[in-house]
């Protein structure tokens, strides 16, 4: 029987964070651990040591088929033909007609006829009608692997924490993954060098009656669990952007700092979305992807109005850098901006330097005398 829609949804680790007294919180129809006593001793522990998420609530899929590459060569704004090594990772946008961003995602290529795709939890039901929309011309399979669940495990000491656990050629093979690579072990384990954090670190899927034992051998060689609040401090300090807050249907890559993974290379490629992007390029590209350091006493938070002598924009995440001990945030904003901005807050204006939208990575300020 299948459950009211209002009933929550618990991953296979649920009564493992109820046994680490986690503080749970509706996220996308699941119940997640938010934290498990400190946000901020969370986020300091993933910087400078190592910490485990339960990220079972995102959403992978498998895809099976002979045109499987060609139709994620139509559906994604980047190229999967850039993928021909076994476990190499693309990051992309997922567009729609106009260009605008419908989710961005992680496909892996394991072989010329099998791909897997992790997409966000708070998406999936969009995406997965939109996805099954457009395999229609195509001769491929979708398979949702709810029987998988996935640890993310992160920081500077990653890959020494995970040697203490693997064993033999295979851990060997996986402690030595470069980024954005992943190794099948079999058994439907698989280890991606991968993270939301701008640290070291592996996304570890496997099944889901595995999950709490590898969570419990985590705990026992000195990995903390760390949850979602933690999870967003990290990501905005690497200048990571998060679905339905920095992007979503209404903006463009262009306008989202995402430029990088739309590959126009092959004109012959008609991606999704591809001539809306043109043609946004061709009208000029009025906005920017900023990141911002406030530099007065205050806290930058989303939906604050930025005021240039160029226009106004807005701030799309805002929090206080536990790492930087600043106020830190990533905007929209008028694309001829200059260096510094003012932030309405509070009825005051105060002042923002304008930086690049990374602001912390493997654990150093990417700030340039701020």
């Amino acid at each position: 029987m299948t459950k009211p829609t209002n009933t929550p949804k618990h991953t296979a680790l649920y009564h493992n964070h109820l046994s680490a007294n986690a503080t749970m919180v509706d996220f996308a129809g699941w119940e997640m651990p938010i934290h498990y006593g400190s946000q901020l001793d969370e986020h300091h522990q993933v910087r400078n040591d190592v910490g485990m998420f339960d990220i079972s609530h995102m959403v992978t899929l498998d895809m099976r088929g002979v045109e499987v590459r060609s139709f994620l060569r139509h559906l994604l704004a980047n190229d999967v033909n850039k993928l021909k090594e076994t476990g190499k990772a693309l990051y992309s946008c997922m567009l729609n007609e106009k260009g605008g961003i419908i989710d961005d995602l992680i496909v892996y290529y394991l072989d010329d006829q099998f791909y897997r795709m992790v997409i966000n939890a708070a998406t999936r039901d969009n995406d997965l009608q939109w996805i099954m929309q457009q395999v229609e011309a195509f001769d491929v399979q979708i398979n949702e692997r709810e029987d998988l669940s996935m640890i993310a495990v992160q920081g500077p000491n990653a890959a020494k924490t995970m040697a203490t656990l693997l064993h033999g050629e295979a851990g060997n093979v996986i402690t030595a993954l470069k980024p954005f690579y992943a190794y099948p072990l079999g058994n439907d384990t698989f280890f991606a060098r991968t993270g939301y954090t701008g640290e070291d670190g592996f996304e570890i899927l496997l099944p889901n009656v595995q999950a709490s034992d590898l969570w419990n051998d985590l705990l026992d060689v000195g990995v903390k669990p760390i949850g979602l609040g933690a999870r967003d401090t990290l990501r905005l300090e690497a200048g990571m952007n998060l679905y339905g807050t920095d992007m979503d249907t209404s903006t463009s890559p262009l306008v989202s700092g995402l430029t990088w993974t739309v590959d126009f290379k092959d004109a012959d490629r008609h991606f999704i979305g591809r001539n809306a992007l043109e043609a946004e390029k061709v009208a000029g590209i009025t906005q920017r992807f900023v990141g911002l350091v406030l530099q007065d006493k205050g806290i930058l938070r989303n939906h604050q109005k930025i005021i240039t002598n160029k226009g106004e924009g807005e701030i799309t995440s805002g929090s206080f850098s536990p790492t930087l001990k600043k106020s830190i945030a990533l905007a929209r904003v008028p694309s001829d901006i200059g260096t510094q901005c003012k932030v309405l807050i509070r009825n005051k204006m105060l002042t923002a330097d304008v930086v690049k939208p990374v602001f912390v990575r493997n654990g150093k300020s990417c700030l340039e005398n701020k």
